[in-house]
């Protein structure tokens, strides 16, 4: 096994597709081909799925896959302390739900990356990507929040994934709307004052009511419309007035000052209007430079 052929390895995974692959690291499509066979030949397993479409992992092929991140995340921890340093290229990767703050602290990172070359991505994604994308070391760290409701699932599930949960901080519940929004200069807003309202969501496909990134999902709303970015979500509370549930930390450097959050006033029976955001990251991974680099600024920016 070479540090090659795992390069190759994660980008065809990444790319889902050869022909992809070949473009994006400048090499042949039988070149990438011959190194996924010597890795299968050498650890007697079958990695991908091949098919008209492109390439999937297998079963095998998906727990292979962290293992082989690992090993090259170190060897680029290794260059990026060690290397030359004008050959020196860093790179992270984050997924998160649709906060604006971990956007902020991307921002501020990137703004500090001392080399001269770096490959960084950030994901703004469903719940389950974010999951899945920490637990196969496609991106370092994930981003999302833990409640009344969610709790117990997504900590079965972290478990199941090789994932661990890290606390930044403990949130009430505020409902975002657009500033010019009938009940925008109230000092809290009730659930009955919002029925009259659409409650904006961000799409989660077939995932369970628990991965939902808005808070009192277990309610049926009579008016809800879901979508899948935050631009959307802002153009409908101007154009529909509608409302979300959340955190109440905005970042109005980058989210513009029309919009404002105002806290909501649980009742009884809500339990579930607080909520935990923290960060997720591999079970026993080491960070790199950048990776530690984007926590401190994550936490600078929450203030904690």
């Amino acid at each position: 096994m070479t540090l090659q052929q795992i390069h190759y390895l994660i980008t065809i995974a990444e790319c889902g597709s050869l022909g992809k692959a070949a473009e994006k690291l400048f090499v042949s499509q039988p070149s990438l081909t011959s190194a996924v066979r010597e890795l299968e030949k050498e650890f007697s397993i079958s990695i991908f799925h091949r098919t008209s479409r492109g390439v999937t992992l297998t079963t095998e092929g998906m727990k292979f896959l962290p293992y082989a991140r690992q090993v090259y995340t170190q060897y680029q921890n290794l260059m990026e302390e060690y290397g030359k340093t004008d050959k020196r290229k860093a790179s992270f990767a984050v997924s998160a739900q649709h906060y604006s703050f971990a956007v902020k602290a991307f921002v501020e990172m990137t703004k500090d990356v001392d080399v001269a070359e770096y490959e960084l991505a950030i994901r703004e994604t469903r719940t389950g990507e974010v999951i899945r994308d920490v637990a196969s070391m496609r991106s370092e760290i994930g981003i999302l929040y833990l409640n009344e409701t969610n709790r117990k699932p997504l900590e079965k599930l972290f478990a199941e994934e090789g994932v661990v949960f890290h606390h930044l901080i403990d949130c009430g519940a505020y409902v975002y709307l657009w500033k010019g929004h009938p009940l925008a200069k109230k000092k809290s807003i009730t659930l009955e004052e919002l029925l009259p309202y659409p409650c904006l969501a961000f799409e989660q496909g077939d995932a369970p009511f628990y991965f939902s990134e808005e808070l009192l999902s277990t309610r049926t709303y009579p008016r809800i419309i879901t979508c899948s970015d935050r631009a959307t979500v802002l153009n409908l509370m101007v154009g529909l007035l509608g409302y979300t549930l959340c955190s109440g930390i905005i970042c109005e450097e980058l989210s513009g000052v029309d919009y404002i959050a105002v806290p909501f006033a649980a009742g009884a029976d809500q339990g579930d209007a607080a909520m935990e955001i923290g960060y997720i990251e591999r079970k026993n991974s080491s960070h790199t430079p950048l990776g530690e680099q984007y926590i401190e600024k994550m936490k600078e920016y929450l203030n904690i």
